[in-house]
Order: structure tokens, then C-alpha cells, then sequence
């Protein structure tokens, strides 16, 4: 799976918003639109404007993780994602991935903190062990990164995606060694299967149809 830049600040968003304000959600598309260009807990900040957004969302409609919602009542369509089901994902594998997907790689501890509006993490240890998990699926999810000059703490990067720091030739850390606790990460290869095909009956729906 490789999601463009849009996709996954849209995947993103719509995540955010069903765990942190779930009475906003679904989504609008003007939402959506306001939710990817804010300031606030985004790296890098973006400016798009709807049309970028409306495609980003027909992508993640066509590739199974988002879908149409019309309500009754509803004057304009909404949105919501199917990540977790599509991608066989606990509530705490999705949150990480929200946040991860939102902003720049980040170590454990950074993920405990900005994942608190999401839900509470046991620990550092919890944390991590929820990234041991995505990491040693058959598809990888996130990987740990080469710890650079000066860093204390090694950082994880999703790879739902292109990443900028993957493209300017950064190279994942040898996951060999154990981190605090006694738990080793280590990297299947990343051609040894896709993140979690969606399933058949996930098809995207036409645009304007209710989703299931």
C-alpha cells in the first residue's frame, strides 16, 4: 500500500476526528479541508484546497478505507474511514498510525503524549510493543529508524506511504538490538506482503450512494 501525501492527511483526519470530537464525525469535505490545512499537531503544515482533498477522498474511497455517508437530514455528504477493519487494526494500532501519519517520525515517548487525545497508553512499554506489533506483521506498517547525531531516542516512521526523509535516502535501523524491556523490533522484508488487502465487500461505493 502507498498512499500519496494527501491521502494520508486525509486518512489521518478522519481518524483524529472519530476518536478526539466524534460527535463532528463523519465529515464534511469542507471539514476534511479545514482539518488538513490546520496548524495545530500537523508536520509538515499544507495548504490544499477542496479539489486536492475531494481527490484524495475518492483514492481512499477506491481503495477501500474510506466511504460515503449520506444521513438523513444531511444537506452534504460525509465521510468516514474503515482503516482499522480494512487493515485489521486495534484502536490503539490506529491511533499511533493517525498520529504518525499527521506529523514527522517520532519516538515512543512523543507517541505516548500526542496520542493522549486519542486514548491512554498503559507506558512507554505499551507503546512500544504496539509498534513491535505493526512492525512484525507480514506487510510492516511502521519500522524503526536510524537513531542521527545527537538523538537519544530512536524514531518510527509509518510506511502506508512515500515518506520525505525515506526519499532523501535515510535507512531504517538494523532492529537487532533490544530496546527498554527486553523487546527486539525487528523488520520483515517490506516486499513480503501488502499492509492488509481490503476486502472484496469493501469496494468503494458510488459517489452520493450511503455507505453500509
Amino acid at each position: 500500500m502507498s498512499l500519496s501525501d494527501v491521502e494520508l492527511r486525509v486518512l489521518g483526519c478522519l481518524v483524529e476526528k472519530q476518536m478526539t470530537t466524534p460527535a463532528s464525525y463523519p465529515m464534511t469535505l469542507n471539514a476534511l479541508v479545514a482539518a488538513c490545512n490546520q496548524r495545530s499537531n500537523r508536520s509538515p503544515v499544507v495548504d490544499y484546497d477542496a479539489a486536492g482533498v475531494d481527490d484524495g477522498i475518492e483514492r481512499l474511497r477506491e481503495s477501500g478505507l474510506a466511504r460515503t455517508v449520506h444521513g438523513k437530514g444531511d444537506r452534504a455528504l460525509k465521510y468516514r474511514h474503515v482503516a482499522g477493519e480494512v487493515l485489521h487494526l486495534d484502536d490503539r494500532e490506529v491511533a499511533l498510525l493517525a498520529v504518525l501519519m499527521l506529523r514527522a517520525p517520532q519516538t515512543p515517548g512523543e507517541l505516548r503524549a500526542r496520542s493522549e487525545r486519542y486514548l491512554r497508553f498503559g507506558g512507554i512499554g505499551e507503546v512500544e510493543d504496539t509498534l513491535l506489533g505493526m512492525n512484525r506483521r507480514d506487510g510492516p506498517l511502521v519500522e524503526r529508524m536510524e537513531r542521527r547525531p545527537g538523538e537519544k531516542e530512536a524514531r518510527f516512521r509509518h510506511l502506508l506511504g512515500v515518506d520525505e526523509e525515506r526519499s532523501a535516502g535515510e535507512a531504517p535501523a538494523e532492529l537487532a538490538s533490544e530496546p527498554r524491556g527486553g523487546r527486539a523490533f525487528s523488520r520483515p522484508p517490506l516486499g513480503s506482503g501488502g499492509a492488509g488487502e481490503a476486502p472484496a465487500e469493501l469496494a468503494s461505493e458510488p459517489r452520493g450512494v450511503a455507505a453500509g
